[in-house]
């Protein structure tokens, strides 16, 4: 029995050794019956894999995971597989065999490079965890971000990554830390890169503040000429001397050749101008009032000539310009006047007012819509004064002078003295709401003069002021007291000015210093001849002005035959520029900006007698 199947297996050995091993047989099903009227119908015959997965894709479901089939010879069909005619299945086919041959061909860098911008260009919609979401949705999201959210959620994915670096959101980032506010989101190329670099730049700038690192300039004139006032707006300075002249400078350009602008002579006619009492500018224009009582208005868009002149009959006493209108504000003897234009660009005076005693501090309240209103203070009465409207008495108090004052666009400061009969009430300031004319709050407690004060360019809330008694004070009007006093002047502080971080302070005896606000400490200090009357800065440059006291020291000897006597009483304006990497290229040095138009130079002023940029 045995032996049988033996023989039966020779004759299949033979078979394999002459033709090679064969595919074995499929087995094939095993034939049910036929379904009976009472039985159950049968279940239908499980799909292929792959089919199942396309149909679980294209029907939005997350499909199971599915092993790994063993690989077929190619060109053999599979089991059930459907012919060309099933295009869902043909497109999948498809789609799995081009994506496999792009994993395993060697595609040439740039044309990799293109199919990747051409990929970031083509996303349309972003995966938001178990969701997908269009891109102006996420665009929306990411919105609310800072920078360093946007850095981590750049490191998620590709696209996310894509959608962090979005030249929307770090424009809009860049507006909200105040910085290329004037520019529009097509003028960069890479907006991350401008807030970096802007940033980087800040950085510079307070370091080079802090030590003191920068181009430091003297705005230079004629000999013969003594310094009488200055001011300054946005970096562009204007100068009054006592031959009359009045200058302008641009420190933001470099260009340091000052056009003199052109005065109206007085009522004596033709001849020397008289010394110059106060010059003022802002973004628009420039006024210069004269001993004779003459003012003169500029437009700093239409040249040299003045658009704008009128006469008073005594000595001008204080002069007003509002900061950012087109309103004059004068003070001579008992008489306060307003001058303004009109729609049409005529001037004309909207208000005249006579004070009781004489008028010795004068300021025009900014950002008022309509007819100007001006602050003056005479002697111990402080005056409310609106155009086309009766003057009203602000604050007074017999025997407590004021001695110093400063106007915001809601509120004034102003410094008060005791007397006598009040020694025991020591001397503060008094910060006053125009809307309500009521004192809100007193600060300071100091038995020396407040001598000047800075109440509309300091930060909210904020006041600094300067005192004869050698300190400098910064109050807190919220809380109604000093948040630090700074010592290190000589004598008694007459000019002081302060952002955030930064108190720039100028002494009687010429001494200009610059204080860290936060730590109450002295960061560095310059010194010069004269008082600083004058000083102004921002988070690039600082212009400060020391004007002598006396216009004419030495009487008729200082001519311009004796310029090297005249030096110690002319008076200075410095301007110092901390952005020095920017400028260390591009500036041109102060001894290189002369031309072959001066007809004569000096021995100190050498950049008059070697024009070097014109060789």
């Amino acid at each position: 029995m045995a032996a049988v199947p033996a023989e039966r297996e020779r004759p299949r050995r033979r078979e394999e050794r002459a033709g090679g091993a064969k595919r074995p047989r499929r087995e094939e099903p095993p034939q049910e019956p036929p379904e009976g009227p009472g039985e159950s119908p049968r279940e239908p015959p499980a799909e292929p894999g792959y089919l199942a997965l396309a149909r679980g894709l294209l029907a939005g479901s997350a499909p199971a995971r599915l092993s790994p089939a063993p690989a077929r010879p190619a060109g053999e069909p599979a089991d059930g597989e459907p012919g060309d005619g099933d295009d869902l299945l043909g497109q999948l086919i498809r789609d799995l065999v081009s994506s496999t041959a792009t994993l395993h061909l060697n595609l040439d860098p740039l044309q990799h490079q293109s199919r990747k911008k051409k990929s970031r260009n083509e996303i349309n919609e972003v995966p938001f965890f178990d969701m997908q979401l269009p891109y102006e949705l996420a665009l929306k999201i990411f919105q609310y971000l800072g920078k360093a959210e946007l850095g981590r959620c750049a490191q998620v994915s590709r696209t996310w990554k894509i959608l962090a670096e979005d030249e929307v959101l770090w424009y809009r980032l860049c507006q909200e830390e105040g910085y290329l506010l004037d520019m529009s989101i097509s003028d960069h190329s890479c907006w991350k890169l401008a807030l970096k670099n802007c940033r980087a730049r800040e950085h510079m700038l307070k370091t080079n503040w802090k030590n003191r690192v920068g181009a430091v300039s003297q705005l230079h004139y004629e000999p013969g000429r003594v310094l009488c006032d200055v001011h300054c707006c946005d970096g562009v300075v204007m100068a009054g001397y006592s031959s009359g002249e009045v200058k302008l400078w641009d420190t933001r350009t470099w260009d340091y050749r000052a056009p003199v602008l052109a005065a109206v002579p007085g009522p004596g006619g033709a001849g020397a101008l008289p010394h110059v009492s106060f010059v003022r500018i802002n973004s628009s224009l420039a006024v210069a009032a004269h001993e004779d009582g003459t003012v003169s208005v500029w437009s700093l868009l239409l040249g040299q000539e003045p658009i704008h002149h009128f006469q008073h009959n005594q000595h001008i006493q204080a002069l007003a310009l509002a900061p950012g209108g087109a309103a004059v504000a004068t003070a001579s003897g008992f008489q306060v006047r307003l001058e303004s234009p009109d729609d049409r660009g005529f001037w004309q005076t909207p208000g005249t007012f006579e004070i009781q005693k004489l008028v010795n501090f004068l300021n025009l309240v900014p950002d008022v819509t309509g007819s100007p209103v001006a602050v003056a203070a005479a002697e111990d009465i402080v005056y409310l004064l609106k155009a086309e409207a009766p003057g009203r008495i602000l604050h007074s108090v017999y025997g407590q002078p004021v001695t110093c004052l400063d106007v915001a666009a809601h509120e004034a400061a102003f410094g008060i003295k005791t007397f006598g009969w009040l020694l025991n009430e020591p001397n503060q300031i008094l910060l006053y709401n125009l809307e309500t004319n009521q004192c809100v709050t007193k600060v300071g407690n100091s038995m020396g003069d407040f001598s000047c004060v800075n109440l509309h360019s300091s930060p909210p809330n904020m006041l600094v002021a300067g005192n004869k008694d050698r300190r400098v004070r910064v109050f807190d009007l919220r809380r109604g007291e000093a948040v630090c006093c700074l010592q290190g002047h000589q004598l008694g502080v007459c000019a002081v000015r302060m952002d955030e971080c930064r108190v720039v302070s100028g002494g009687e005896e010429g001494l200009l210093c610059l204080w860290d606000q936060r730590m109450a400490t002295k960061l560095w200090e310059m010194h010069a001849r004269h008082p600083v009357r004058h000083v102004w800065f921002d988070s690039q440059r600082l212009i400060t002005a020391n004007i002598p006291e006396e216009k004419n020291p030495r009487g008729s000897s200082i001519t311009e035959d004796d310029p090297s006597l005249h030096r110690k009483y002319r008076g200075v304006i410095y301007s110092y520029d901390f952005s020095v990497d920017q400028l260390a290229v591009d500036s041109v040095l102060p001894i290189c900006r002369s031309s072959y138009d001066e007809v004569s130079g000096y021995s100190y002023n050498i950049g008059l007698a070697v024009p070097y940029d014109s060789i």
